[in-house]
């Protein structure tokens, strides 16, 4: 099931630490190896793949699995859709900040 934000607030897809740690990661990369994105992001492995997993159902990451040598592996990247959501994402945390700053000394 994939989805794009849909209103100019920020995407819940992104509501938590190791989500928005793991799209800003993998958002300056192509693809990146499980243990170096867990070890960059100071995400314990077992979140990690609940993370992963939770993005990749909605179809905003891709988790591939291989080997090197005899070594299993996993790399993670941003889908095309997942790397659109993030930086909407983005825009709108940038939009609520500018909002804050116009409203910066109301007495609301």
């Amino acid at each position: 099931m994939s989805r794009l934000p849909q209103s100019p607030f920020p995407d819940e897809a992104f509501g938590t630490l190791p989500k928005l740690k793991l799209a800003a990661f993998l958002a300056g990369c192509g693809e990146a190896d499980f243990a170096t994105v867990a070890e960059a992001c100071q995400i314990a492995a077992p979140t990690l793949s609940k993370t992963a997993t939770a993005l990749e159902e909605i179809g905003y990451v891709r988790i591939r699995k291989g080997h090197v040598g005899r070594r299993p592996r996993t790399w993670l990247s941003l889908t095309p859709e997942g790397r659109t959501a993030f930086e909407v994402h983005l825009a709108a945390l940038s939009a609520l900040t500018e909002q804050g700053r116009a409203h910066q000394g109301d007495d609301t």
